[in-house]
């Protein structure tokens, strides 16, 4: 695959595929986490040269156009990063747009309306990715939140492209998820968080031959511990998935790899911020009373493993972190993995929950890696091949 630095850019126009996709307040972008991560690339793109064409969606608008999803309010938002004019056109494939594209100058930035207005792109239809080409000459994908999917303007628009190539971004979330976890360094630690094990079998398959360790917290953790016949209280389980929780222990005794659950929690009868809580051990856990966050003597624990690691796959939150209360888990274990990156170990942080909990945490640097995709980067650590790095090898 051609990377941006491969290619000639100066004088030429160039369409961008961006993930955009973030969420808005009263028409204000709330988080520009996505918005930054894609300023490498642009910024390459104008000191080289060229005009810069960027193509996104934004949320699930079905092929309709739905105003409050419009990118018009990301557009101000990207002026003030990047301390620079950016035009806007009201649609990504009309006359006036596509005609714009073609008059702009030199280091030029126009930002295009939501593709996802248009049924066309979740299609990948022929000529919706006909008309997005018009726009440019070269095409740099830039979006890894959308690499698993077969859209119009990561898969179709390709093929009527002159060149193709991975913006800084994918490069970097290639590298990452790709590369570096074919053959990581080793001792190598994954810890898993969130509420379902079905959501990250796949992962946990393709990882557990070349762990050390596994340390799971979150609900899912509750799932394996009724497997082993520990109390779990009211806590949450995954009742669809107790034989796929067996099965997984019973291969990590076989590899010798050591899989740690939690063995006290934080305690509550609810979810609610002013319901008591109190940090109870796993078997003391009332029948009322569910863990929503890994205690403290786990956290020591989940310390002690990820002491020696030389690679750690953090995916999923340790507890239900959109609740103070329950928060300091995931809190606790992103300074432990931060600690652990300045010391020279490789830490990978998924996409999606994962980010935001680590981003709501107050710990948003230090980390080799944060992937910008929620679905991409999971299914990319499960060793699949995304369609949007299969379509750049095929018209490289």
């Amino acid at each position: 695959m051609n990377t941006i630095k491969d290619i000639n850019l100066n004088g030429k126009r160039v369409l961008i595929r961006v993930d955009y996709n973030v969420p808005l307040i009263n028409e204000l972008v709330e988080d520009d986490f996505r918005i930054k991560a894609s300023l490498p690339t642009i910024r390459h793109c104008l000191n080289e040269g060229a005009s810069v064409v960027l193509m996104s969606h934004l949320g699930r608008p079905k092929g309709e156009v739905v105003p409050a999803l419009s990118l018009d309010p990301v557009a101000f938002r990207l002026e003030e990063l990047l301390d620079r004019e950016v035009m806007f056109s009201d649609d990504c494939i009309s006359e006036d747009a596509i005609g714009l594209s073609k008059q702009m100058l030199p280091r030029e930035v126009h930002l295009l309306e939501n593709l996802r207005f248009h049924p066309g792109e979740t299609q990948n239809d022929e000529k919706f990715s006909q008309q997005l080409a018009e726009h440019a000459d070269i095409y740099v994908n830039d979006a890894f939140g959308t690499a698993h999917r077969s859209h119009a303007s990561n898969v179709g628009v390709t093929q009527f492209m002159e060149e193709t190539c991975l913006g800084f971004l994918m490069e970097k979330e290639y590298r990452y998820l790709g590369e570096k976890l074919s053959n990581p360094a080793k001792p190598l630690t994954i810890i898993l968080g969130g509420a379902k094990i079905s959501d990250k079998i796949e992962l946990i398959e393709n990882m557990l031959p070349k762990a050390q360790s596994i340390l799971i917290g979150g609900a899912m953790a509750f799932t394996f511990l009724k497997v082993m016949g520990k109390n779990i209280g009211a806590s949450l389980v995954e009742e669809s998935s107790l034989g796929v929780a067996e099965q997984i222990l019973a291969k990590v005794e076989k590899m010798d790899v050591s899989l740690v659950l939690p063995t006290d929690v934080v305690a509550a009868a609810d979810l609610s911020g002013d319901t008591p809580w109190r940090i109870a051990n796993i078997e003391k856990l009332e029948s009322n009373e569910a863990g929503y966050d890994i205690g403290p003597e786990t956290t020591l624990h989940f310390e002690l493993m990820l002491s020696a690691s030389q690679t750690i796959i953090w995916n999923g939150p340790m507890g239900v972190c959109e609740v103070p209360e329950f928060a300091t888990g995931t809190q606790a274990i992103a300074s432990i993995v931060r600690d652990r990156t300045e010391d020279g170990t490789i830490s990978i942080i998924g996409g999606g929950d994962t980010a935001s909990a680590i981003k709501n945490s107050g710990i948003q640097d230090g980390f080799s890696h944060i992937s910008t995709g929620g679905g991409a980067s999971l299914q990319m650590m499960s060793g699949k091949t995304l369609p949007a790095f299969e379509t750049l090898l095929q018209y490289a």
